[in-house]
């Protein structure tokens, strides 16, 4: 028998018996798309985490951990134990190691989305991916007071073009009830896309911020206080204060040395961090859940091909007449064992394509909600090597799988011949 017979043999003996059949492919089916989902989310989620920043040597902020340091300076996640003095700021740009710094202050929001307010250098300085500097996709980046540059995801999400106005809330949550709308900004650029969280911020002057909290006492609009937007102009809004600062050393071998000198600053307690160090560490703390996840995965897959076993054993017990037959018009042992391996490895590449059409529908749907609750950009792609070795080794274990119940039919039909045993 020809090995095109033998797999239309195996296609219709599937369709005959399509109850079983149709159960352990959807069992199959969703194991596969959930092995490949695991792989898939966890590089692309790693690219996305290790090209959130790049070319910045040392973070620094108030002291805590760097792991919260990490988080809100960078993925604008959770927020700041503390600020630090302006002077701090500027004891640290006057380090003779010290080749630029970027102030940055948080705390306000426009509609869920955070704003920084930094300075012209920040467009200058900020690297992510491979030291890829930021690019204006329209528009300029700030120059007056109440201009505000926007994140791609922003702009988009937002309907916003260069020119509109908008007015910023204090506090960084997504929701506020005391908005700064006495002093509203206008677009004066939309950043292109990065694929960082960058692009869900707005960013403003650090005068700006100070301009938008004048008159303000404990987090509100202190009563009488009130400084209209031009009266604003005219004060002098030199920050007191920021809450990090992003730092470029001269010469790489300076950095671990005025890492340790800024955490043992006296003027206030300060924590120095490496991007790089911190964000793999930052991997690492979520590879045990990664690899708790793909261990569970595997149990998933190994119960789906272990009902795939039981299924074909089953079926293998009712089919003595059906090999009996077979053995009848000239088929040996060895053909009505193939026959049992062709039907599972059937079974298992229609498995593998519709886990693939699931996998790419699930990733249409999936990303664009990662990318709105979470910031983190999931791109769709073609499967990598990795992916269809997952589902050739899926193939290769559903051949071993198949080979019990085809050695049992092999052994029947030895013994049996031509009068199955009812």
């Amino acid at each position: 028998m020809t090995l095109l017979a033998r797999l239309k043999l195996a296609a219709a003996s599937l369709r005959h018996r399509r109850g079983p059949v149709l159960l352990t492919l959807i069992t199959l089916t969703l194991s596969l798309t959930l092995v490949l989902g695991v792989q898939y989310l966890r590089s692309e989620v790693k690219q996305s985490f290790v090209s959130t920043l790049s070319g910045t040597d040392l973070i620094v902020g108030a002291r805590s951990g760097p792991m919260n340091l990490l988080l809100y300076s960078v993925f604008h996640i959770g927020n700041p134990t503390n600020n630090i003095r302006w002077s701090s700021y500027q004891h640290v740009a006057e380090q003779p190691a010290v080749d630029w710094v970027v102030p940055m202050t948080l705390g306000d929001a426009h509609q869920g989305y955070r704003v920084i307010a930094t300075n012209r250098d920040f467009f200058e300085r900020f690297r992510y991916g491979n030291r890829h500097s930021l690019e204006l996709a329209s528009g300029r980046a700030f120059d007056d007071l109440y201009e505000v540059v926007l994140g791609a995801d922003v702009a988009r999400n937002l309907d916003y073009e260069p020119g509109d106005e908008l007015a910023i809330a204090h506090g960084g949550g997504s929701t506020s009830f005391v908005n700064h709308d006495d002093k509203p900004f206008r677009v004066s650029g939309i950043l292109a896309p990065t694929g960082t969280p960058l692009d869900r911020t707005l960013q403003i002057s650090l005068e700006a911020f100070e301009a938008i909290h004048l008159g303000w006492q404990s987090g509100v609009p202190a009563p009488g206080r009130q400084v209209s937007a031009e009266q604003a102009r005219e004060r002098d809004l030199t920050p007191d204060s920021i809450t990090a600062m992003l730092v470029g050393v001269n010469r790489p071998i300076m950095t671990l040395r005025l890492q340790r000198e800024l955490n043992n600053y006296r003027g206030e307690p300060l924590t120095a961090i490496l991007p790089g160090a911190t964000l793999s560490e930052l991997w690492r703390l979520m590879g045990s859940f990664e690899r708790a996840l793909m261990v569970i995965t595997a149990l998933v897959l190994f119960t789906s091909l272990a009902g795939l076993a039981a299924v074909l054993l089953t079926i293998q017990g009712s089919r003595n007449r059906e090999m009996a037959i077979l053995r009848s018009v000239g088929a040996s042992p060895a053909t009505v064992a193939l026959l049992f391996v062709s039907e599972a490895l059937l079974l298992v590449a229609l498995a593998a394509l519709l886990a693939l059409g699931l996998w790419f529908g699930g990733l249409a749907l999936l990303a664009p909600w990662l990318s709105e609750l979470w910031g983190v950009h999931i791109a769709l792609r073609p499967p990598q090597a990795l992916e269809l070795g997952l589902l050739g080794g899926a193939m290769g274990l559903a051949l071993l799988v198949s080979l019990l119940p085809a050695w049992a039919a092999y052994r029947r039909s030895l013994s049996e011949g031509l009068t199955p045993r009812e």
